[in-house]
């Protein structure tokens, strides 16, 4: 990975988007650094839509219906869980400036959520950014079992039927790999996002088809090749 960039100007949401359009993102060192660097990786990690996997343990959840599933309805929230220390998480790279930045990109419809929710709580959930047919995942979390991988699923699930090209994960973790997430070279990866953020994909496509976030659903839409 490149040597971390240490912002020198004040940064904005269209200055975060060409960052995004060259494949660079911000980070910072915790939740309560108040400072923000650039981050390039030499391995860039993708989840190659058409060989998303589904765990069996995970079709079983999905179908089971554990969760209320919906989009966009509390950003604020979801970011400000993902930022959250927890046990096995003590530290997160998300501060406030990154939660500002990414919250006023959601404003402009460049940002979306995916969210879970039991009895009306917020107990799961993630978030990204949207940039043509690209989709860059920036971070989960999870209160209940299962409800960040079911969210994960429904958002792969609308980005297929919206015609996207490139979910960016940014690194592979373990648990990513899981779902069928690799790594690929930089110079592979500057291409295929310089065709993704140049075409064009609809995240509420998936809002027509009119069987909502059903299992059924979900399921299916996985189930579509690209």
């Amino acid at each position: 990975m490149t040597g971390p960039r240490r912002q020198q100007l004040e940064i904005t949401p269209r200055t975060l988007l060409r960052a995004y359009a060259c494949g660079i993102f911000p980070m910072s060192e915790s939740a309560d650094d108040p400072g923000i660097f650039w981050v390039e990786p030499e391995l860039r990690g993708i989840i190659p839509l058409n060989e998303f996997h589904i765990p069996r343990s995970l079709r079983k959840a999905i179908k089971q219906e554990p969760f209320e599933l919906r989009v966009d309805h509390d950003f604020s929230g979801v970011i400000a869980a993902c930022a959250e220390a927890t046990p096995d998480r003590p530290s997160t790279w998300i501060n406030y400036k990154i939660r500002h930045l990414y919250t006023e990109l959601f404003k402009l419809g460049h940002c979306h959520s995916v969210e879970c929710y039991q009895d009306n709580e917020l107990v799961g959930g993630l978030y990204g950014v949207k940039l043509g047919a690209a989709f860059f995942g920036e971070s989960m979390f999870s209160r209940r079992k299962d409800a960040s991988k079911i969210a994960l699923a429904y958002l792969v699930a609308r980005m297929k039927v919206g015609g996207f090209a490139l979910l960016d994960t940014q690194f592979t973790t373990e648990h990513l790999q899981k779902f069928g997430a690799i790594d690929i070279p930089r110079e592979e990866y500057t291409e295929l996002l310089r065709d993704a953020v140049h075409g064009e994909a609809d995240f509420f496509a998936y809002d027509s088809l009119g069987g909502g976030a059903s299992s059924e659903s979900i399921l299916q839409s996985l189930s579509q090749i690209s």
